[in-house]
């Protein structure tokens, strides 16, 4: 056997020609057919955020609840703007910002889930 008979090797370095598409992960698929497992993932996001608004609603309501007792027991007018102006936007600020971080980390998560991330 000669040197000319043995086949030679080459080596490819370029891109495949055809790259096939990545498949999608099952509960994005799931949401997008809107099958009942996906329904669930979005009920389950939606639960969480009707919690989360549940919440600083009966803070809220609790915080304007009892504004009147202070008002009743302060007969001045004076020091009534000073509780409405004072005592009631610090709760009030506090209670949407905690809802809105709450409704981002709810949406985090879920898409955490859809997209098959594991949790932190």
């Amino acid at each position: 056997m000669s040197a000319e008979s043995t086949p030679r090797r080459e080596v490819v370095t370029g891109e495949p020609r055809r790259v096939r598409p990545l498949p999608r992960y099952r509960a994005q698929s799931e949401i997008d057919e809107q099958t009942a497992l996906g329904g669930a993932y979005v009920r389950s996001l939606m639960r969480s955020q009707l919690r989360a608004g549940l919440t600083v609603f009966a803070v809220l309501a609790l915080v304007a609840g009892t504004l009147p007792l202070v008002f009743e027991a302060l007969h001045s007018n004076v020091l009534v703007w000073a509780v409405l102006g004072f005592t009631t936007c610090p709760p009030l600020t506090l209670a949407a910002w905690w809802y809105v971080r709450r409704a981002e980390r709810n949406e985090r998560d879920f898409a955490r889930l859809v997209e098959g991330l594991p949790a932190p």
